[in-house]
């Protein structure tokens, strides 16, 4: 398999916001309003605007605090269920030298909420006024003039990683093979299935924690990622350790 992907080594994220920023800005995505929601995550969620997003969770790891710090974004599913939904075949496009999952503004003409439920990891966001969805592209329009994503090149601490997929797939055992030294339960996340691989330190439940209201605005309940997914009929895929 050829193309382009990402390594996203989580053992060197300290949370700098750097991609976040580098995405917003290359992308000439505007800012969004927020408040204070009980984390330093911000903002709280992926919109059609926030395509990038660093997530923050604390959890207890033998009676100490960890803090867990997660770029999120597309992961360019090697086989992406997404691409099958529209009855356009136009409004998503596979790109065959990179391997980019491109959307296009042919979206808007489509079932953007059965985009986003097709999306095993929740990623697409509807444009509340244009109704064109919306998520990372992989810098396209940057990679095809051999430049970097936006937010690999603002990455300061190697946290961001991309190149041909064999190098990326090779640079990603290596810095396995080192994690586990510091860190026994790390693990490659979806290595196989998608061009976003990430290098977890700890279990990915771990890093996918949400603060959810109920319905009547009540005190919030946590849960994991997995159960928000569980609630959308999505399963987490697989791990190699």
């Amino acid at each position: 398999m050829n193309g382009k992907s990402f390594l996203v080594d989580l053992t060197r994220c300290t949370a700098c916001r750097g991609c976040q920023v580098a995405c917003k800005q290359w992308k000439k995505l505007p800012a969004e309003k927020t408040k204070n929601w009980g984390s330093y995550q911000n903002p709280k969620d992926l919109s059609s605007k926030t395509i990038r997003l660093v997530r923050f969770s604390e959890v207890m790891e033998g009676g100490k605090l960890q803090w867990l710090f997660f770029p999120e974004q597309c992961r360019h599913c090697v086989e992406a269920p997404c691409a099958d939904v529209p009855n356009n075949p136009e409004a998503i496009l596979h790109d065959p030298d990179t391997g980019a999952v491109v959307y296009t503004e042919l979206t808007a003409k489509e079932d953007g909420e059965a985009i986003r439920s097709s999306c095993p990891y929740d990623i697409p966001r509807v444009d509340p006024e244009t109704k064109v969805v919306n998520k990372c592209d992989m810098c396209i329009d940057r990679v095809k003039i051999g430049m970097l994503p936006a937010c690999v090149q603002a990455c300061p601490t190697g946290t961001m990683n991309f190149g041909d997929r064999e190098d990326m797939l090779k640079l990603a055992e290596e810095r396995l093979v080192k994690a586990k030294k510091k860190f026994p339960q790390a693990m490659l996340v979806d290595p196989e299935e998608t061009r976003v691989i990430y290098l977890a330190s700890a279990p990915p439940a771990n890093y996918y924690e949400y603060l959810e209201a109920d319905a009547s605005g009540a005190q919030p309940d946590l849960i994991t990622r997995k159960q928000l997914l569980a609630k959308l009929g999505s399963p987490i895929r697989t791990i190699r350790s």
